[in-house]
């Protein structure tokens, strides 16, 4: 406790950090403003009652889907897109970089190579929004609020989803004026994650997914304790089980994200011959980090994103049999679902770190710099024992990951509620665990330059009066 109230007080006291900190936490308020103003034309009230009950018919789908905007998505916001169409511009581009030449030029050119594809990440984020902007509107308006005439049976229900049905739904402003917020929205949500990277502190993009998960918890934990209370007399006792389990799973995720495996290098100009004895003297040694989880939280992403497939397109499919092998992916606690998923995890792990972590580069550019490892020759065999040392430890990674993904499931038949569950694996919780990480680091940085930089002032000041 002293030393997380030490940590506080330096933070206070070093003005550069603690304007960054104020900035960081202005722009995520500004977000989650932005998350609650409802696009022009709908019912915000009305469309999260609806949303409410197509979340507990489609399992957990739909709070997937709305966990990454902070609940924007179910409330028809003007941020509903949120940042996810950035995200998924900028996973289509990484591969890109790999298959294209003129990319691979590009990202080895620099930091004007780089500013040059994420001006193309942001041009496929904006044809990305002018997709998907009418296909959530389709389906807010058809799916999830089937039509019905002005001359229906149920005005009560037009008035409780939609404001007026002549000026909005029928009318074609409704969708053009619809998916121009929608884009600005999404573009309004980059620049914010930009300006925080730039002005602030950590990950701009990455802290406002967290902000939106995070934003979800407190109603989780109050959800789970009044359910427990309710339903048992030792509800506490079981709540307060479920809440250390809950911190043994983040500290598992934490030694997962951390885990490493060094593989030593050594440099000949780092070694120094020492007269007629001929000997060297290793004066500097360095090592290779490799994560065993070198892919991150991307796995688990592509995997959600491939099992999306059956809630967007079970609509549109008039084949029985079809539909209901579809219905079997759609239950995110079901043995399908979760069977497809681990799989899913370990296949894309391997894939995502084998086109992420260039093998032969990396041997290329330390036979290049004069580095070697110990016993090993540079060239193909320093690419091949990289190459294996990661094949190796990705496989435990991969399996790992697997395990974080399908936790949420696991709790849940166990009896935990479904919102509080999602925050026991899955990608909402390495996200928050990552970004809570990154951030720490960043901090201790900053603070260890403060006291590097006073310590240095002291030793100026003090040679000065030694002089005099």
């Amino acid at each position: 406790m002293n030393n997380f109230l030490i940590t506080f007080y330096n933070i206070y006291h070093t003005k550069e950090l603690r304007k960054k900190i104020i900035i960081t936490l202005g722009l995520l308020l500004i977000y989650r403003f932005g998350a609650y103003i409802p696009l022009p034309g709908i019912n915000p009230l009305g469309i999260s009652d609806f949303l409410d009950k197509i979340n507990s018919g489609s399992k957990g789908l739909m709070q997937i889907l709305s966990s990454f905007t902070g609940g924007a998505f179910n409330r028809a916001s003007i941020l509903a897109l949120g940042i996810m169409p950035y995200i998924s511009s900028s996973i289509i581009i990484q591969l890109m970089c790999i298959i294209i030449p003129s990319l691979q030029r590009l990202r080895r050119d620099g930091e004007s190579g780089r500013k040059q594809i994420n001006l193309i990440t942001k041009w496929l984020t904006v044809i990305i929004c002018l997709i998907q902007g009418p296909v959530y509107l389709i389906s807010l308006t058809k799916q999830f609020i089937p039509f019905l005439p002005i001359s229906g049976s149920n005005p009560h229900y037009q008035s409780t989803y939609l404001i007026d049905m002549n000026t909005s739904y029928g009318s074609s402003m409704f969708w053009i004026i619809g998916v121009v917020i929608l884009t600005s929205g999404t573009l309004f949500t980059m620049w914010l994650g930009d300006y925080i990277t730039d002005k602030g502190i950590g990950n701009g993009v990455s802290l406002i997914i967290m902000s939106g998960i995070i934003s979800r918890l407190p109603h989780a934990i109050m959800k789970e304790l009044f359910n427990k209370i309710e339903r048992k007399s030792t509800g506490l006792i079981i709540f307060f089980l479920e809440i250390i389990l809950w911190l043994l799973v983040i500290l598992f995720s934490i030694i997962i994200i951390q885990a490493v495996r060094k593989i030593p290098v050594q440099y000949v100009s780092h070694y120094k011959y020492l007269g007629a004895a001929s000997k060297l003297i290793h004066k500097k040694h360095q090592y290779i980090p490799l994560k065993i989880t070198a892919a991150g939280v991307m796995p688990i992403i592509f995997s959600q994103a491939i099992m999306l497939f059956p809630l967007t397109f079970s609509n549109y499919i008039k084949n029985t049999e079809i539909k209901k092998f579809f219905h079997l992916f759609q239950d995110i606690y079901g043995i399908w679902y979760n069977s497809t998923i681990f799989i899913l995890v370990i296949v894309f792990t391997f894939f995502y770190t084998a086109i992420t972590i260039p093998v032969n580069q990396i041997a290329d550019d330390l036979k290049r710099n004069g580095g070697h490892i110990p016993r090993i020759k540079p060239g193909k065999d320093t690419a091949k024992y990289i190459d294996d040392i990661l094949s190796n430890i990705t496989f435990p990674g991969a399996f790992l990951l697997a395990i974080i993904a399908i936790l949420p499931s696991v709790v849940f038949r166990i009896g935990i509620t479904q919102s509080f569950s999602l925050f026991y694996g899955g990608t909402s919780l390495l996200i928050v665990v990552g970004v809570i990480l990154d951030i720490s680091q960043q901090v201790n940085i900053y603070l260890l330059n403060y006291h590097y930089d006073g310590l240095m002032m002291m030793k100026n000041r003090n040679n000065k009066y030694s002089k005099l």
